[in-house]
């Protein structure tokens, strides 16, 4: 499950480590109000180490449902600095309830549910992806 560092990052990659190790999931970009209201809809599976990363222009107070969401997910909200601010686990499918991230956030990482207590992943992690170099993040793209 652990992956060594890519010297630069793909638009298609997502990495994250922290104390618990290192992992790579292969990601979806959600950008535009279209993309990000669709988000991953209407699909009976994930591959195990994919996701979807909806990016903001900035900073935002954000709310997640699952609406038409078939497979369960965990939500990583991320700040600026790449840093995961928090996660909720294992979210349900078809739930309407509203899940809210937390102040500063300006991007969310969905994987599927149960892969963030798997892998060990919790706040405070970071995540590598190259729109968090725009911002000073603590792990660029051409680090190791």
């Amino acid at each position: 499950m652990a992956s060594a560092g890519l010297a630069e990052c793909s638009p298609t990659t997502a990495e994250l480590r922290g104390p618990w190790g290192q992992a790579q999931f292969q990601i979806e970009i959600a950008d535009t109000n279209e993309s990000r209201a669709q988000g991953l809809m209407h699909r009976t599976e994930m591959p195990r180490m994919s996701g979807m990363l909806f990016l903001y222009d900035s900073p935002r107070p954000m709310a997640f449902w699952m609406r038409n969401t078939l497979i369960p997910l965990d939500l990583l909200f991320i700040a600026p600095n790449g840093e995961v601010l928090a996660i909720h686990e294992r979210a349900k499918p078809l739930d309407e309830t509203h899940i809210p991230g937390p102040d500063g956030s300006i991007a969310v990482l969905e994987i599927n549910g149960g892969m963030a207590e798997t892998l060990g992943i919790k706040a405070g992690s970071q995540i590598r992806h190259s729109f968090f170099d725009q911002f000073s993040t603590s792990w660029p793209c051409n680090a190791s």
